[in-house]
C-alpha cells in the first residue's frame, strides 16, 4: 500500500519559488510513476508533471514547463517539485499522484491509483 503525504505548500509573492515534498510512507517508489495535480478555486484538477521512477524520466504540462521541476531523493523515497517564477494563476491545491507501473507517464488523474491529501499554494500578485 502506497500512503502519500505533501508538505511545502504555503504564500508566496509573484516571481518567488517554492518547494513541494511528496513521500510515501508505506511501499517504495520503485516501477512507480509520480505525478503532481492541481486545482484551482473553480477549476477541474489539471496535470503540471510526472516523473517515472524506474528511469526518471519526467514530464511537464506546457503551463509549468521551464519554470517547475520533478525530481527525486532515493535515500528518502520522496518527489519533489520544484517551483520557480511562480505565477499568480499557479495558485492552487496541489496533489501528489503514484500509480504502479506503466511504459509512459500518463497525464490523465484516472490512471492514478493513490493520492495525497494535498498543500495548497497561494502565490500573491
Amino acid at each position: 500500500q502506497v500512503q502519500l503525504v505533501e508538505s511545502g505548500g504555503g504564500l508566496v509573492q509573484a516571481g518567488g519559488s517554492l518547494r513541494l515534498s511528496c513521500v510515501s510512507s508505506g511501499r517504495a517508489f520503485s516501477n512507480y510513476v509520480i505525478a503532481w495535480f492541481r486545482q484551482a478555486p473553480g477549476k477541474e484538477r489539471e496535470f503540471v508533471g510526472a516523473l517515472k521512477w524506474s528511469d526518471s524520466r519526467t514530464d511537464y504540462a506546457a503551463s509549468v514547463k521551464g519554470r517547475f521541476t520533478i525530481s527525486r531523493d532515493n535515500a528518502k523515497n520522496t518527489v519533489y517539485l520544484q517551483m520557480n517564477s511562480l505565477k499568480a494563476e499557479d495558485t492552487a491545491v496541489y496533489y501528489c499522484a503514484a500509480r504502479r507501473g506503466g511504459l509512459t507517464i500518463y497525464f490523465a488523474e484516472s490512471t492514478y491509483e493513490y493520492w495525497g491529501q494535498g498543500t495548497q499554494v497561494t502565490v500573491s500578485s
